[in-house]
C-alpha cells in the first residue's frame, strides 16, 4: 500500500489552481472565513462525477457547508451534520433561499436605526442590548469595552428580526466581522491577542459585509431551481450533529463528498470561538473541545481500528498524542461504518484527506482511512493525489508537539501542500 500511494502522480487538474479568490467564493460560499474548508469547484466536480441529478449526497462533516451548496445548485439532495453550531448555522444560511425585498428590507432598517442608536441615544440602547449578550469572561478578554458596546447594539437589533432565517442570514454577516472588531490578531489563525491592533468600526463593517452578503444571495437564489427553492426543506437536510449518527434511511445515498477533520481537530473549534461566546454555544472551552473527533479527553481500551497501520503509527507516538491519535482513527472508522449504512451498494464515498506528522512519526491518514473502509466493505474506485495552492489552514505545525506553530519558526515545515482523494465504492 506504501508503495501505491507514493506512485501516484499529482493530478493537477484537481488543483484549480486557475480559480481566484472571487471565484471560489462565488454564491454564497464566501460569506464567512471557514478553516480548511475546500473549493466549490473540487465538491462541483466530484458530485457530478459520482452521482446524478436526483441522488442524495451526504458531507457527514459539512462545515462552511461547500458540499451541500453544490449539491443543490447541482439539482441532488444534500444532507450534510456537524457538530459544530456554527458550522450548522453557517450552512443552513448559505443554502436557504431567501427573497431579496426581505434582506433588503431589514438592511434599510439598520442603516436608518444603528447609527442614531450608536450615537444619539447609544446609553439608552446599549442598556436594552446587554440583555442579550451571554455572560462569559472570555468576551471581554477577546473584545475592547468600547468595541463590545457597539456590537451589543448591532447583537441586540439583529435578534429582534422576526423572520428565522433573515435573522440567520445577519447573523453570519456579524459572525463575520467579529475577528476585526476583536483584538485577536488579524494574521494570524491561531488565538492570539494583539492590543496594539488597529480599532475597527463596526457598524461600518456590519453594513459592508451585509450588503456583499445580499448581492451573493441573491446570485445564490438564482441558481436554484424553482422547485428546489420552493421545496427547500424537500432538497436540504442540514443538522448540528455527530457524523455517526446521519439522517438518511439506510441504504438511500449514492455519495459522501466530505473533507473530514484532521488530528486534533479541536483546534477547529479554537478558531470559532467569538461567534460561539456571542451566540452563546461556548460557555467552557474545554468541554467545547470535548465534542471533536479525536478529542484527548476519551479513553479506549483495546479498541479495534481495523488498520494495521493505524496500529503502527498509534505505537510510534508517545504521550498524550498517542492518545489523541488512537481515538482520532477510533472516531474515523465508526464514521466511516455510518457512512456504509447510508450508502447504496455502489454508491461512493469521496474523502478529501492529507497527511501530516506529529513528534518525527508521519500520520499517513490517506492510507489508514483506505485500508479501513477495506475491511469494512469497500473497494477503491480510484485515488487522486491534488496540490493545495490555496486553503484556509494553519499552514505550519511543531513536530514535537503537532500543534499549529508560527511559521517564522525554522523547525517547523508546511504542512499540507498535496492531498489525496480517496474514491471508495460501498461492495
Amino acid at each position: 500500500m506504501k508503495k501505491y500511494f507514493d506512485n501516484i502522480e499529482i493530478d493537477y487538474s484537481y488543483s484549480f489552481s486557475d480559480k481566484t479568490i472571487k471565484d471560489t467564493s462565488y454564491i454564497t460560499h464566501g460569506y464567512y472565513t471557514y478553516p480548511a474548508k475546500f473549493i466549490p469547484q473540487l465538491a462541483e466536480r466530484l458530485i457530478k462525477e459520482n452521482s446524478k441529478e436526483g441522488d442524495i449526497v451526504i458531507d457527514p462533516f459539512m462545515g462552511s457547508g461547500t458540499t451541500i451548496v453544490e449539491a443543490i445548485v447541482n439539482n441532488r439532495i444534500g444532507i450534510g451534520t456537524d457538530i459544530n453550531e456554527i458550522a450548522f448555522l453557517l450552512s443552513k444560511v448559505k443554502t436557504t433561499p431567501i427573497k431579496n425585498t426581505e434582506l433588503v428590507t431589514e438592511y434599510a432598517k439598520f442603516e436608518k436605526d444603528l447609527p442614531y442608536k450608536l450615537d444619539g441615544r447609544f446609553d439608552y440602547f446599549l442598556s436594552e442590548a446587554q440583555k442579550y449578550i451571554p455572560e462569559n469572561e472570555r468576551i471581554d478578554y477577546w473584545f475592547l469595552p468600547e468595541q463590545k458596546d457597539k456590537l451589543s447594539v448591532i447583537f441586540a437589533q439583529i435578534l429582534e428580526i422576526e423572520n428565522k432565517n433573515v435573522q440567520n442570514f445577519y447573523l453570519i454577516a456579524f459572525a463575520q466581522i467579529l475577528k476585526s472588531c476583536s483584538i485577536w490578531l488579524q494574521k494570524s489563525v491561531k488565538p492570539t491577542r494583539d492590543h496594539k491592533k488597529k480599532v475597527y468600526e463596526p457598524l461600518t463593517l456590519f453594513l459592508r459585509q451585509s450588503k456583499k452578503m445580499i448581492k451573493k444571495h441573491h446570485e445564490f437564489d438564482k441558481k436554484l431551481s424553482e422547485n428546489i427553492k420552493e421545496n427547500i426543506d424537500l432538497y436540504r437536510n442540514v443538522s448540528c450533529g455527530d457524523s455517526r449518527n446521519l439522517n438518511c434511511e439506510t441504504e438511500k445515498a449514492s455519495l459522501i463528498v466530505t473533507s473530514p477533520p484532521y488530528v486534533t481537530s479541536y483546534e477547529y473549534a479554537d478558531l470559532h470561538q467569538l461567534p460561539s461566546l456571542w451566540f452563546g454555544y461556548l460557555k467552557d472551552l474545554p468541554e467545547f473541545r470535548q465534542k471533536f473527533i479525536g478529542s484527548a479527553y476519551k479513553n479506549r481500551e483495546n479498541v479495534d481500528l481495523r488498520s494495521n497501520l493505524a496500529n503502527e503509527i498509534v505505537s510510534e507516538l508517545k504521550n498524550k498524542k498517542q492518545n489523541e491519535v488512537k481515538n482520532y482513527f477510533a472516531d474515523m472508522l465508526e464514521s466511516f461504518e455510518e457512512t456504509k449504512r447510508v450508502l447504496k451498494h455502489g454508491g461512493r464515498a469521496c474523502i478529501v484527506i492529507g497527511n501530516t506528522e506529529f513528534q518525527g512519526v508521519k500520520i499517513k491518514n490517506a492510507e489508514v482511512f483506505q485500508e479501513q473502509f477495506h475491511n469494512i466493505g469497500f473497494k477503491t474506485h480510484n485515488v487522486i493525489k491534488r496540490e493545495i495552492p490555496s486553503k484556509m489552514l494553519p499552514s505550519t505545525r511543531d513536530p514535537k508537539t503537532g500543534k499549529f506553530g508560527k511559521i517564522s519558526d525554522k523547525n517547523i515545515k508546511l504542512v499540507y501542500p498535496t492531498e489525496y482523494i480517496l474514491i471508495m465504492e460501498k461492495l
